[in-house]
Order: structure tokens, then C-alpha cells, then sequence
């Protein structure tokens, strides 16, 4: 029979072993999770005594009030008992059962229609975003400091309002900060209480998906287009009709008179994601007329529309007239950084309050000290100066691509103009090129979005979305050097010896 001091040694060594590893998480949390996760895998069996609380401190090297604390919860939760004037020992923590309890099978999962649906629209996601990521700005280029210094500022300052629920739709000087940055670089026609925040740009789609249609309304949506819009309004039962695009964006002309009547219409008119046309004058007038006649709600996503590099930004669909059928949807986390969660919709004042409450209802308002920070970000002028830096930031890093895909290119490699936004599109030839390199890109570590997944109807239009706006340029250069020379050899092979 072993010695129980010898045994309460064990027990120190092993603890002490396992809590010299470096972890985030506190001295008591760390000892609580060690004797908890001993105990049930059968490290520590019942009956066996515990050291001390003073051994236990004098040997982790903590608090005895910290390893009381672990050990006081482990008695309550029943894995541990204490027996005056003996000690603290393991308890028969499995409640009177004679043999050890074995471990359950894996739970069968059965998702839900929809969620099967969803996992449609959504790719795994990787561990770090790499060079060719879409949608990802430079994170590298945004002034943290200056940022944090905002936050703290009014961290402090925080009113107890913003401790409270809230029904108003947003900061007030956010709203109207906002909406002067509106009217003036976008042409948006608004005041600041038409302005509801929000946590991104999906949150937005959702509650105008909720709230303006019903199960099995048709919703027109740019083929190919933008897949998180696409999985929020499939998320809501809604019927998602694709429109095809062409080299000026949605072109409504080309669906069959039978086509359903629309409730909703998706669109991205100043630059159309991801193949990147900018809606015409023509067109958006043709829209406007087409929403009227079918007393649909046009959705304007303008979600980059900062970053252009041969022309000013071009003036919203919403601001070509007054009472538009427009909500505009805007969002933060391309000109500034994805974690960030804030977003916007412009709505007609009719929509206003009911917004506002189904979102106060739905999602409940917060954030209110990073509103305020970035308020601040844009009445001081940092987001002026900031948009213009990552435009040249973003045209060099683009230029850089560009470069590294030269030798394709020149011997036929077709690439999008990339007059604005974060991406540019390379189209291939066919869907057997496109999915052997997005699997030798995954072999290098590299994320290729293959063009024809942003298609709601298969085959779709062979490419891939090339993001370039969050890798160093060094890191551009060796990703699209890769690129360029995998495609050189798929396609040399291909014609050497027939369809890759």
C-alpha cells in the first residue's frame, strides 16, 4: 500500500510540472482545471489525499487564499471532500457508480434545413489570413496607438447611459459626423436621424431581410456577387434570384419576363463585387424606375467604395433622387479593420423607428465607447487621412501584384482592371485550372477564392478573387511569383497534353 505522504508528493510534483508550462489564464484557474481534469481522467483516483493548502502554496508558488479558493469549488462541485482533522481527499465524484463512467460516442449532428443551407454559402475558414484574402484591409497600416488613445478617452468619460439599454439608434455624434461625411463624399441624402448603427454591415442585411420581407420573397442578387449577403438573405427564407453582371454591373435587362417580381434588390453599384464594373448612369436610372414599379427596396451595399485609384469616388444610387427606394448599407470594416463591428444603414425616414426598435429588440445597441472613439476618428480628420494613405498604400500593393503576375500575363493570364477596391479577379480558362490551383495554393499555404463560388448557379465563370490590400508587399510579391509560375506550368501542360 503506498505511503499517503508519499502519495501527497506525487501529487505536488505533477502539479508542479504542469504549471510551469507558460498559459494566459491565472495560478488559480490553471490548478482548479489541473486537479479537475487529474480527477476525471483518473490520474487522481478517489481517495487519494491532497497536500496541504500551505505545501500546495509553498510549492506552485502562490497565494494559499488562491489554492483555498480552487479547492473550496472542487469540494462544492463534489470531486472533492474534506474529512476533519485528515485532510482534503478525492471524492467518489462519480455519485455511487461502481465502474467508471466511459466516454460517449460523438453526438450525431442533424443541422437544421437552413443550416445546411448556410453551410452552402460559407467556406472554412483559415487560421490566418495569407496574401490573397479578400476583403481584408492592411492591418498593419492602421494607427492602433492613436486609436486606443481615442477608446481610452472616452473610456473614462463613458456616461452611465452607455451602461444601460438603449433604444436611440447609435452615438448621436457619430450619426452626425457621419452623415456630414455622407453628404458630402458620397452624395447620400440624409440627416443623422435617418442613420441606425449597427454591428457590421450583415447585421444590417439581416433586419432589412427581417423587416421588409417575407418567407419566399424574391430577392435579386448580383451573379456573381457577394456570398455573405447571399447566405443572410437564404438565412431569412427568402428567394435568392440571380442576376447576371456584365462589364456595367447588374444588368436587370437581361432576366426573362417570367422572372418573379422582385422585394428586394442587391446591388453593389459603384464597384461590384467581385468583379469590379461600376454601375451606369443609365442603369441606375433603369433601377430606380424598376424598384418604383414593383414597389421593391433597393439595397446599396457601398462597401469600398473609398479606395478608387483612376477617379473620384463615385456618388451613391441613393442621393440621385429624393424619396429614393434605397436603404444604403455602409460599413467600417474595409476602410478600417473587420474587428471593429460597426456598420450602418441609411434608411427613409418612414423606416426609421421601426429599425430602431427591431434592432434594439433583435441585437440590443452597444459599442458605445468604440462609437464615440470613431467619432472622434472622423470629426479630428485621422479617417480622411487615413482612407488617403491606404489608397496609396493599396495602389502600390495592387502595382506589386500586377508585377509579380507578369510573366502569366504576358502569355495570356487575363486580370480585372482594378480601378478601385482591395482585389483583382484572374480569369481562367476552365474549372478543372481553377480548382488545381486553389488546391496547390492550399498545399503552399496559400488561400485562393476561386471566382465561380461567388456564383448562386453552377458552373459559373472560372478565376479567382485575388485579395491584396492585407499582405505586405513582400508578401504579395512572393505569393503572386508562386502564382504566376504554377499557372505558367498548369496551363503549358495543358497544352502539351490536353485539359489540366
Amino acid at each position: 500500500m503506498t505511503d499517503p505522504n508519499a502519495h501527497r508528493l506525487w501529487i505536488q510534483e505533477a502539479l508542479n510540472l504542469q504549471l510551469a508550462e507558460p498559459d494566459a489564464r491565472t495560478l488559480g484557474q490553471r490548478l482548479y482545471d489541473a486537479l479537475r481534469g487529474g480527477i476525471q481522467q483518473g490520474r487522481l483516483p478517489p481517495g487519494s489525499a491532497l497536500p496541504s493548502s500551505r505545501q500546495l502554496a509553498a510549492s506552485l508558488g502562490m497565494g494559499r487564499n488562491t489554492v483555498l479558493s480552487a479547492v473550496d469549488l472542487l469540494i462544492a462541485e463534489g470531486f472533492l471532500v474534506s474529512r476533519p482533522g485528515a485532510g482534503v481527499f478525492v471524492a467518489d465524484w462519480q455519485w455511487g457508480t461502481q465502474q467508471r463512467l466511459e466516454a460517449p460516442e460523438p453526438l450525431s449532428v442533424a443541422l437544421s434545413q437552413r443550416g445546411e443551407r448556410l453551410l452552402e454559402f460559407t467556406a472554412p475558414s483559415s487560421e490566418r489570413h495569407t496574401a490573397f484574402a479578400p476583403g481584408v484591409p492592411a492591418l498593419d497600416r492602421f494607427p492602433r496607438e492613436r486609436w486606443q488613445r481615442l477608446l481610452r478617452r472616452h473610456q473614462q468619460r463613458a456616461p452611465v447611459e452607455w451602461f444601460d439599454y438603449q433604444n436611440v439608434g447609435g452615438v448621436s455624434t457619430l450619426r452626425e459626423v457621419l452623415c456630414d461625411y455622407l453628404r458630402l463624399a458620397r452624395s447620400v441624402r440624409c440627416r443623422p436621424e435617418q442613420i441606425l448603427i449597427t454591428q457590421g454591415a450583415q447585421q444590417g442585411f439581416e433586419l432589412i431581410a427581417r423587416l421588409l420581407a417575407d418567407v419566399g420573397d424574391s430577392v435579386w442578387m448580383e451573379e456573381p456577387g457577394y456570398g455573405g449577403a447571399q447566405a443572410c438573405f437564404a438565412s431569412a427564407g427568402l428567394a435568392l434570384q440571380p442576376v447576371p453582371v456584365d462589364g456595367d454591373g447588374l444588368n436587370v435587362a437581361s432576366l426573362r419576363s417570367e422572372t418573379p417580381s422582385p422585394k428586394l434588390i442587391y446591388v453593389t453599384p459603384s464597384h461590384q463585387y467581385p468583379c469590379g464594373a461600376t454601375l451606369p448612369m443609365s442603369r441606375r436610372a433603369a433601377l430606380l424606375a424598376l424598384a418604383q414599379r414593383h414597389g421593391a427596396w433597393i439595397i446599396e451595399d457601398d462597401y469600398d467604395s473609398e479606395f478608387r485609384y483612376t477617379s473620384a469616388p463615385i456618388a451613391s444610387l441613393q442621393g440621385l433622387m429624393d424619396n429614393a427606394p434605397v436603404i444604403y448599407v455602409g460599413t467600417f470594416s474595409k476602410v478600417l479593420y473587420p474587428g471593429l463591428r460597426l456598420g450602418y444603414l441609411v434608411l427613409p425616414p418612414s423606416l426609421v423607428a421601426s429599425f430602431q426598435r427591431i434592432n434594439a429588440r433583435l441585437h440590443r445597441e452597444g459599442q458605445y465607447v468604440a462609437q464615440a472613439a470613431l467619432a472622434d476618428f472622423i470629426g479630428e480628420g485621422h479617417f480622411s487621412r487615413h482612407v488617403a494613405r491606404m489608397r496609396r498604400c493599396y495602389r502600390h500593393r495592387q502595382s506589386a501584384l500586377r508585377q509579380a503576375l507578369a510573366p502569366a500575363v504576358s502569355n495570356g493570364l487575363a486580370l480585372s482592371a482594378g480601378h478601385a477596391g482591395m482585389h483583382l479577379v484572374a480569369y481562367l480558362e476552365s474549372h478543372e485550372l481553377e480548382n488545381e490551383l486553389v488546391h496547390q495554393g492550399k498545399q503552399a499555404g496559400l488561400r485562393l477564392s476561386p471566382l465561380s463560388g461567388f456564383y448562386l448557379q453552377a458552373p459559373g465563370q472560372p478565376g479567382l478573387v485575388l485579395g491584396y490590400a492585407g499582405a505586405t508587399e513582400a508578401e504579395i510579391e512572393r505569393a503572386g511569383h508562386w502564382l504566376s509560375e504554377t499557372w505558367l506550368s498548369l496551363t503549358r501542360h495543358s497544352i502539351s497534353h490536353g485539359p489540366v
